[in-house]
């Protein structure tokens, strides 16, 4: 390696020594919506799914895995240094008192079901009752999310947990008559308190948690119907 490292052997040589190249497409969000359920009691997506002839099993069941699979992109969030101007003796200088995280923006492919839609439409109103006119706790509509970083080996490089988080915004979704083969997709902007870079057993327990929590939602719903 030359002392300037400018060689393109130099940059193969560190491309090898650091598990190669983070690729753009490589990555999963694990993310247990408040009040979510494995069981579907969606009534209107199941008829309209035994209508059309396209409904088997698993549409009973929201499967966690679904929503990572539907994110066709997002970001890992940004952080800036908040500061103010101090004079010195010579010059102006700034000084940092504080700091701002950026909202994420998630993309979803639209299903059949309108399955993500359905999602944060409820979780949205979860934050903000828009009938009444009535706020809810923090605590009922915010959830840890996970946005992670994959290698090829679908291997956790990189996990950011967002601190109760929640969504903000649902942007409207075109309906087109001359885009008959485009892909319906919907774009959500999330906020949240602060977040976090987590090691990998931190983020395995992490998400093993949210789905035990899924699993106990799951169960009260059961038994609510039982009576």
């Amino acid at each position: 390696m030359s002392i300037l490292g400018s060689g393109i052997d130099d940059l193969k040589g560190v491309f090898n020594k650091r598990q190669g190249i983070a690729q753009t497409n490589r990555f999963a969000v694990f993310m247990q919506p408040p009040q979510g359920s494995l069981l579907n009691l969606d009534a209107g997506a199941l008829i309209t799914g035994a209508l059309s002839g396209n409904l088997s099993l698993g549409a009973f069941i929201n499967d966690p895995r679904d929503i990572s699979l539907l994110c066709e992109s997002c970001t890992l969030p940004g952080r800036g240094i908040v500061t103010t101007e101090y004079q010195n003796v010579k010059q102006s200088i700034k000084i940092p008192y504080s700091f701002i995280n950026e909202d994420i923006t998630f993309t979803y492919i639209l299903t059949g079901d309108y399955y993500m839609r359905k999602i944060f439409d409820k979780w949205l109103g979860l934050a903000f009752d828009t009938t009444n006119y009535t706020m809810r706790y923090k605590d009922s509509y915010t959830t840890d999310v996970r946005i992670a970083q994959l290698n090829k080996q679908n291997i956790p490089i990189y996990t950011v947990k967002l601190e109760k988080a929640y969504p903000i915004n649902i942007n409207a979704v075109s309906l087109d008559n001359t885009a008959e083969n485009s892909v319906q997709k919907v774009t959500v902007t999330m906020t949240y308190e602060n977040f976090e870079v987590e090691s990998l057993v931190d983020s395995v327990t992490g998400v093993l948690g949210g789905i035990g929590k899924t699993i106990g939602a799951t169960t009260s719903q059961i038994k609510s119907l039982i009576g």
